[in-house]
């Protein structure tokens, strides 16, 4: 889901000791869809490590450059700017974007919903927020919110929003796909191993230097500034959603940052769920839905991805898996 509405907690990398077999490790941060990306090379050399990033950096450019709902220029704020006057013709690569986005808003029931970026932003996380809005105003904040609303051609490989106003976005799902092309590219390319992390959204491939997995540290939600578990993550994908910091609490209720974009009302239940599979497109897609629908319903859902699995922890702090969970060095501590 877009940032607005979406916290994602930031995987810290650690990274090992490097070893004298030829390969050298490069990384560099940056800013891209509007968010941190860190991206970690492993090469032959130095050079080619350094050529390498700026390959991923413009590809990811190039996909932002397609698919931003906040660039007016883009294909995709050029749907939005048509909704409910004409289809707009878009590329094959949005089309399909699109379209695999529509399926998963219709899987989870619109738990997850790719024209969420139509919705009025009516819940304040900021502080000022002293009530509830109303129930009317919960309900017309997502009047223009519906994928069945979403009109594909796939011949003529156009997007028609039927209502004016509508507009689709696609935030945090966007950087999980762009991890994943990103990383097969590079595997294409014979870049072995490296990891691509766009704002917590994680995709890696291959070992370190060292010969070892890469080690993912996962931010404890009740303190922030330390870890409750260290997994390692070699040729798949992790992401998390998670409401630690943006929340607000009415009659002892705590309101997530996270809005079901079904309803309109904020998740509850949860604090934080992280997803490893093997697509980060896809991991990403099932963290924010699980956030919104909560823990039964979303390991409901997750079964019907058995390549994926969760660990969530409630609001009270209690850590729940999926049974399919089968990271055995995993040693949460919260």
């Amino acid at each position: 889901m877009h940032k607005s509405i979406k916290t994602l907690l930031i995987f810290s990398l650690l990274i090992g000791s490097f070893s004298t077999n030829a390969q050298v490790l490069r990384k560099r941060t940056t800013l891209l869809m509007g968010g941190r990306f860190d991206i970690t090379i492993v090469a032959k050399d130095s050079v080619l490590a350094e050529k390498n990033i700026d390959e991923v950096i413009a590809e990811i450019t190039r996909i932002e450059n397609l698919i931003s709902d906040w660039k007016p220029d883009s294909q995709v704020s050029q749907v939005n700017q048509n909704a409910g006057i004409k289809p707009v013709k878009v590329d094959r690569e949005v089309f399909e974007l699109t379209q695999r986005a529509i399926q998963f808003s219709e899987a989870t029931k619109g738990g997850f919903d790719v024209s969420f970026a139509a919705m009025d932003r009516i819940w304040k996380f900021d502080g000022s927020m002293t009530e509830m809005p109303s129930a009317e105003a919960i309900k017309k904040s997502v009047e223009k919110v519906g994928y069945k609303n979403i009109i594909l051609d796939s011949i003529q490989s156009t997007i028609f929003l039927q209502l004016k106003g509508m507009k689709i976005g696609f935030g945090a799902l966007g950087e999980g796909y762009a991890t994943d092309k990103c990383r097969n590219m590079m595997l294409a390319k014979g870049i072995k191993a490296g990891i691509v992390n766009g704002s917590g959204d994680m995709t890696a491939w291959g070992k370190q230097p060292n010969g070892k997995d890469w080690n993912i540290g996962m931010t404890n939600p009740f303190h922030p500034d330390t870890l409750f578990a260290v997994v390692p993550l070699n040729n798949g994908a992790v992401t998390t959603s998670g409401s630690y910091e943006k929340f607000v609490v009415f009659n002892g209720k705590r309101y997530s940052h996270i809005i079901n974009p079904a309803t309109g009302y904020p998740a509850t239940g949860l604090c934080s769920v992280s997803v490893f599979g093997p697509n980060a497109e896809t991991a990403n897609g099932l963290s924010t839905s699980l956030m919104v629908l909560g823990q039964t319903e979303g390991l409901l859902l997750l079964k019907k991805y058995p390549d994926y699995s969760c660990v969530m922890i409630t609001d009270k702090g209690k850590l729940v898996k999926s049974k399919n969970f089968k990271i055995k060095k995993f040693k949460p501590k919260l």
